[in-house]
């Protein structure tokens, strides 16, 4: 017997005994597993529809610098709210309104007074309801635009064509509103569908910033064949809206915060990688919150070989010394 056949035995042993569980647990129990009856081509094919690809961490940074650290800002205000909400609460749509009226210019006067870059991935409707913002992030002439949906749609509830269309036209509008057309995408609410990567190739895109599946930046694969697309990988607990949520379930106090995210940065050191920071201005924005900021931003300036860059820079770089 050989050990691909042992191998195959035991994983359909261990078929059984799950689907023996199920069938004990109720149809309940199977119908939130909806893979579960697929077959090993089929899995294959919804693994492989987005992945990984080569790594395209540089072998050195800018300047000599031992990192790259991207602080990017998710603009959202009032679009979760409404695009969520038949009937929004009005108390909801001010803790958005918070962000336009005092969060945004209080990160944008902490990037300036450190002339520090940042990446503003702003839904088009939050222009439209606050056009003022473009001023306030244009003033210092060092930050960038990225695309973060019309209304902070979620793409996997869209076909393809519609998904399509409210990135077209959410791209169309930053280009309007700030004179420049946007090279890099960031997915509402990291919701990256199968029709995503599609869409983005399509419409000429340099980077994505949605996906998880490295700390370095890499190419996408679409199929298991190369795009040219650069990734900047986030992730969860580098994002300030899930963790900083006083009415939910993982709230964390503002220091404690403070802490993973300088742990983070200097693992990034260490290994000589990246850090990107992912926040709100309607939840950093807050007087106690800033303090996060402030305080991670002279962490990072005291190792003194950083490379502070938007994320458009940091993907120019890093496709430029792969040969992309």
């Amino acid at each position: 017997m050989t050990w691909t056949h042992i191998a195959r035995t035991a994983a359909a042993g261990a078929v059984g005994l799950l689907a023996v569980g199920l069938l004990a647990g109720g149809a309940g129990a199977q119908s939130r597993q909806p893979g579960l009856h697929l077959d090993v081509d089929e899995v294959r094919a919804i693994a492989g529809r987005v992945t990984a690809g080569r790594s395209l961490q540089p072998a050195a940074w800018p300047h000599g610098a031992r990192v790259a650290v991207m602080i990017s800002f998710d603009v959202d205000n009032h679009t979760t709210t409404i695009v969520r909400n038949a009937a929004p609460s009005i108390g909801a749509l001010s803790q958005g309104e918070y962000g336009a009226r005092v969060g945004l210019q209080r990160v944008v006067d902490l990037m300036d007074r450190h002339a520090i870059p940042a990446s503003f991935f702003i839904p088009a409707m939050s222009l439209v309801l606050h056009p003022e913002m473009v001023e306030v992030i244009q003033a210092s002439g060092r930050h960038e635009f990225g695309v973060h949906g019309w209304i902070h749609e979620l793409n996997s509830a869209l076909d393809a064509e519609t998904e399509r269309e409210f990135v077209r036209r959410a791209t169309d509008y930053l280009e309007e509103a700030t004179g420049r057309r946007p090279v890099g995408y960031r997915a509402p609410s990291w919701d990256f569908s199968p029709n995503t990567l599609d869409i983005i190739r399509g419409l000429g895109f340099l980077y994505d910033s949605s996906l998880m599946a490295d700390d370095r930046p890499y190419e996408l694969l679409q199929h298991g064949e190369p795009t040219g697309i650069v990734e900047l990988p986030v992730e969860w607990i580098l994002d300030d809206a899930p963790l900083l949520n006083p009415r939910g379930a993982s709230y964390t106090p503002p220091r404690e915060l403070l802490q993973v995210y300088i742990d983070e940065f200097d693992k990034a050191y260490e290994e000589g990688t990246m850090f990107l920071l992912t926040t709100h201005p309607h939840i950093i924005g807050h007087r106690s919150r800033m303090v996060i900021l402030e305080e991670l931003i002279e962490h990072v300036k005291a190792r003194g070989d950083v490379w502070f860059a938007t994320h458009e820079q940091v993907a120019r770089y890093v496709k430029a010394q792969a040969g992309l």
